[in-house]
Order: C-alpha cells, then structure tokens, then sequence
C-alpha cells in the first residue's frame, strides 16, 4: 500500500512537471494573444466614446455597449475582417485571464481575497469569451445587428432574478456589486495603480506622464458608467420594474438626459476613447505575467 502511495504521488509529481512545461512553452503564445485582446478592447472602447462623443454634438452616433460597438464596425469597410481579428482578440484576452485565474500567475494564493481575485478574472475571461463569441457571429453574418443587446440582456436578466425568492435583494446585490466595480476603477484611478503593470523604461518622461494621465482619466469614465448601471439597478431593486434597467448604452442615454446632460456625456464620452487609447498602450508596454 506505501508502495502504491509513493507511485501515485510520483505521477502526481510527473503530471505537475508535465504541465508546467506545456505553460512554459506556450507562455510567449498566450501572452501575445494578450496583447491582441488588449487591443481588441481599446478598439471597442474607442468607438463606444467615439458613437457617445457624436451623440453628444448632435452629429449621428449612438449610445451603445460592447456589443453594440460591434454592430457599427460590421458595417464599416472590411468591417467582417475586423470583427473576425477582434474576435480573435477577445478569445486571447478571455485565454489570458483563465490562465490568471488557473495558474494564479499574480500570487493571489488561495486566501478568501486571493480565490475571490483569482474567480474575477475567470469572470472577465468568460465574459469576453461570450464577446469573442458574438464578433465571430456578426463577422460570418450570423447575427443581422448587435445595436441595443445589452440593454434588453440587462433588462431579461434583472426580470429574471426579480421572479425569484428575494428578487429584490438579488438585484439590489447585483447593483451594490457593480457600483462596487466601479469603486475599484476610480481607486485604481485615483492612486494611479491603473498603470502599475506599465513597463514604461522606453517611454520619455513626457510620454509616460501622458499615459499615466490618460490611464486615470480613462478608468475614472468607466467607473463613472458603471456607477450609473448600478445605481439603475438599484432603483430597479426598489421598484421592483425590471424596465428601468439599462447597460452601458441606455446608462450613457440616461446621462445625456440630465441637465447639462450632452455635455456630460461628452466628457464621458472622451474619457472612454481615452480609455480604449490606454488599453492599446497597455498592449505594448503592459507586463503580462502568464507563468
């Protein structure tokens, strides 16, 4: 029986070697698709405040997502080229966190916070998997427009949990949690760890202000959007009417319903195509650990 204990911990051993050196060897792989995801979403991200930006000036645009974005650039030129490259992308990014989350290459360790850090980034790399999904579709012309999904995903969604035992409070957490994501992007930006896996040695002292800069300012807008998707959310909670939820896009059409509202939605606008900008320079000079 010993014997037998010490043969399975020696396969045991041989199959933690084993996969050890298949991270190893396909580690410049998965970085590299990492950097293309970083891309692919500063692309979105861009044309997101580009369409807001529009919108805000009275000049055509729209109010949109992630996967509203993607209906816009399938009618551009080559625009089912495109999709397919940030499909691509989406999928390396989506690799890329579950190799985060799998090999906890960032040390997260197996405490509550660490397993908490480490089911985050499973999250974000399922979400742009379904992103990455959803291009593939538009760009083989399997989908005739993305335009408005996610409000209407939003609002399926939040109908749903609220048919459940404790819908309310279900939605009500879903609205704390977001607000709280949002929380993290204006610490990040406040204390300028946003930029922290910045590798900026080849940068000039002006450039690298200029990214740290805009790294701020690109997570303060986000964290503004996903501030008013919470808060949506929560009044949802409190009415109980799934109709008052929106996603991005209906959170920025709300923003440009206040008072000064085209000019809020302006600023924000900007600071999410300054956003998309800074994931594109993170792409190049972002330190992406994957083993």
């Amino acid at each position: 029986m010993k014997s037998l204990d010490l043969s399975t911990q020696d396969l045991g051993r041989r199959a933690g070697r084993a996969s050890d050196q298949i991270v190893h060897e396909t580690a410049p792989w998965i970085e590299g698709l990492g950097r293309c995801g970083h891309v692919a979403i500063g692309v979105v991200y861009v044309t997101i405040g580009v369409l807001a930006a529009q919108t805000a000036f009275s000049s055509g645009g729209d109010t949109t997502d992630s996967h509203g974005a993607l209906g816009w650039i399938v009618q551009a030129a080559f625009g089912r080229v495109i999709l397919a490259a940030l499909a691509l992308g989406f999928a390396g990014y989506a690799t890329w966190r579950f190799t985060q989350a799998v090999r906890d290459t960032e040390s997260k360790g197996t405490t509550p916070t660490g397993v908490l850090n480490r089911l985050v980034y499973a999250l974000i790399g399922a979400t742009y998997g379904v992103l990455a999904l959803s291009a593939f579709d538009l760009a083989l012309g399997h989908a005739a427009s993305a335009r408005g999904s996610g409000d209407a995903a939003a609002r399926d969604w939040t109908a749903w949990l609220l048919a459940q035992p404790f819908g309310q409070v279900l939605v009500a957490a879903a609205g704390l949690g977001i607000i709280g994501v949002s929380l993290v992007q204006f610490y990040l930006a406040y204390s300028g760890k946003c930029c922290d896996s910045l590798q900026t040695s080849e940068l000039g002292q002006t450039q690298e202000r200029l990214v740290r800069a805009g790294g701020r300012i690109g997570f303060s807008a986000r964290g503004f959007s996903l501030a008013i998707v919470g808060i949506l959310l929560l009044v949802a909670a409190y009415d109980a009417r799934s109709d008052e939820v929106r996603g991005l896009g209906g959170a920025l059409a709300t923003l440009a319903e206040q008072p000064f509202g085209p000019w809020l939605l302006g600023i924000v606008a900007s600071g999410l195509v300054i956003y998309g900008a800074f994931m594109m320079v993170k792409a190049r000079y972002g330190r992406l650990v994957v083993c």
